[in-house]
């Protein structure tokens, strides 16, 4: 009886959905910002005879409250049970700040409305938020009813929680057919980029690195082109206190290359780049700058604590080749769960580069023209809007991926609530995978060990457990410095 007291006062405190509202939460008022960041200054191409430098900067992004515009031109705030009644979209105005910057003074500045998003019911953008039962009930909702799905032309459409692999994590497994014994395999991701990386080592010990163009490159040979020259630092980063033959190897075979230079120039003919020496060499730096482990970063400076990363992982690759050492990739530490702000965060990103490419292409052909007077008139906030709205009305996702949208079931209150904690995983349902779909321990408390549906499916579509709730904190650098401060380590 006791036990059923607390979990009452449990769910009078807290949502079934919680976690997917400040998924949400956290995507329009943290996710929205880091993404317009991440689009830094756009400069045209092609720009006004009389101007040196022109630059258009986005700044402070808001959203609003749902509204709709009438016939008759007039704004008003909708409600849920409107949207649903006259078959309309439960979505909030995005507003941008612009600036132009003509040979580096601004110009012009204006906040103008870039699109419409969405609003997920009962998050903090929501008229609901926050309404008590009978407020609820006056303006004609279930007051029951958790929220945590979105109105699209009248329909309920949630989004699926998808599960994956975690990124930025090495995982070592051995295989049984390829050339390689052992296989390392890392998914590096930062903001749009997600670039899978993989470590192989042939029988002659040589160890190479595949990833986007570089197609099997020696491993040692990258990390000299990245700045970490000397073989005894390379060999004192790998070498624990057991010695590994395969580093003397490596290090043997890559002799040759005695400067960053040399390793540039052996990547350049490996990539088949037939420019002039100087261009084809700048090529490759931009290309490992830009593709190596982009989640350590994308600059030049970055360059050498990526060298002393695959180095880590070498050493890592070695020790679990070696010792013929299990990696569980199915207990849940190697997984991470993609919530609504999540998913809305990926197609946020790619359909405003979309909206920043047509702004960019009606900059040029306006000035091509000698028509241009502000950037204001080459705005469309409709392309934004109707990308954003297709996916979510579709179900056709960023990456190729189908159905992380869905109409909501409504067939009763325990099928709505199971479909808003559905977890589905990406791998393919017509193979086997037999370890990915078994129960696993660290399911226990997280995962409900029933509900799976029985035939292809089974094991990879999944749903949270009532009480499962999901962190948000994202771990920033200084967080970390601040507690190794804590602890008595001195940063310099």
């Amino acid at each position: 009886m006791k036990n059923l007291n607390l979990v009452k006062k449990y769910f009078e405190e807290h949502s079934f959905i919680q976690s997917d509202i400040e998924s949400f939460n956290n995507f329009i008022e943290r996710r929205m910002p880091e993404i317009i960041k991440e689009i830094g200054d756009i400069v045209p191409t092609i720009i006004p005879e009389d101007v040196q430098d022109f630059k258009i900067r986005l700044d402070e992004i808001q959203v609003g409250k749902p509204q709709i515009i009438e016939a008759d031109g007039s704004r008003k705030d909708i409600f849920p049970i409107e949207a649903r009644i006259r078959k309309l979209t439960y979505s909030a105005p995005i507003f941008l700040k612009v600036s132009a910057h003509i040979d580096g003074v601004q110009r012009e500045s204006f906040v103008t409305q870039v699109g419409k998003i969405p609003i997920m019911i009962k998050s903090k953008f929501c008229h609901l938020n926050g309404l008590k039962r009978d407020e609820l009930i006056a303006k004609g909702e279930d007051p029951d009813d958790p929220g945590g799905y979105f109105i699209l032309n009248g329909n309920e459409r949630v989004l699926i929680t998808v599960e994956d692999l975690v990124s930025n994590k090495i995982f070592v497994e051995k295989t049984s057919v390829g050339p390689s014994e052992y296989t390392g395999k890392i998914f590096s991701e930062m903001g749009a980029y997600r670039v899978p990386h993989l470590i192989e080592q042939m029988k002659d010990g040589i160890i190479y690195l595949s990833f986007t163009r570089f197609k099997r490159i020696p491993l040692f040979v990258i990390i000299k082109a990245l700045g970490l020259i000397k073989d005894k630092e390379i060999a004192e980063f790998i070498l624990t206190e057991k010695e590994y033959d395969e580093v003397f190897i490596n290090l043997y075979s890559a002799m040759e290359v005695k400067t960053e230079e040399d390793a540039l120039e052996y990547i350049a003919k490996k990539l088949n780049f037939n420019q002039p020496k100087d261009v084809r060499l700048v090529k490759v730096k931009e290309n490992l700058d830009k593709y190596l482990l982009p989640h350590l970063g994308t600059s030049q400076k970055d360059r050498i604590s990526k060298a002393y990363n695959l180095c880590k992982l070498i050493k890592k690759y070695l020790i679990i080749s070696k010792n013929e050492i299990k990696i569980d990739k199915d207990h849940y530490m190697n997984k991470r769960l993609k919530l609504s702000g999540d998913l809305l965060a990926d197609l946020f990103r790619v359909n405003l580069r979309s909206l920043v490419n047509d702004l960019l292409y009606n900059f040029q052909r306006l000035v091509k023209r000698g028509k241009f007077s502000s950037v204001k008139i080459i705005i469309r906030d409709k392309l934004l809007t109707s990308r954003i709205n297709s996916a979510m009305a579709t179900g056709a996702w960023v990456g190729g991926r189908k159905g992380v949208s869905q109409n909501i079931d409504r067939t009763n209150f325990l099928a709505s609530l199971s479909h808003l904690q559905r977890v589905v995983s990406l791998l393919s349902s017509t193979q086997e995978n037999f370890e990915a779909r078994g129960l696993h321990p660290t399911h226990y408390n997280r995962l409900c060990p029933i509900e799976t549906p029985e035939g292809t499916s089974i094991g990879l579509r999944k749903n949270l457990s009532l009480m499962c709730s999901i962190t948000q904190e994202l771990i920033s650098e200084e967080k970390i410095k601040k507690t190794l401060e804590g602890m008595g380590v001195k940063i310099k």
